[in-house]
């Protein structure tokens, strides 16, 4: 069993900074994709940004040059760095784990507000 726990939202005006973390637990192997996905109410959860074990990243286009994904695999621990945040960017952000196997999980999720 695999655990995901989201930590860092809040509440922050405009143009300011968040980092949030993931903290993975569990049969956790070390090829694996961890990513970032928002979701507001009545919308679909959209991709932020994942990272492969390897380090490899990528990024929605509208978060490209503002949010930096990290990860630290010894500690099992996924970061999201997000900064000139706006207010389209205020949603429920997700972590989630993908295995080699193409299984997922996924953590409870965190609220981040951004006012205008």
């Amino acid at each position: 069993q695999v655990q995901l726990v989201e930590s860092g939202g809040g509440l922050v005006q405009a143009g300011g900074s968040l980092r949030l973390s993931c903290a993975a637990s569990g049969s956790i192997f070390r090829t694996n994709i961890m990513g970032w996905y928002r979701q507001v109410p009545g919308r679909q959860r959209d991709l932020v940004a994942f990272i492969s074990s390897g380090g490899t990243t990528n990024y929605a286009d509208s978060v490209k040059g503002r949010f930096t994904i990290s990860r630290d695999n010894g500690k099992n621990m996924v970061y999201l760095q997000m900064n000139s945040l706006k207010p389209e960017d205020t949603a429920v952000y997700y972590c989630k784990l993908t295995m080699l196997s193409g299984v997922g999980y996924w953590g409870q999720g965190t609220q981040v507000t951004v006012s205008s």
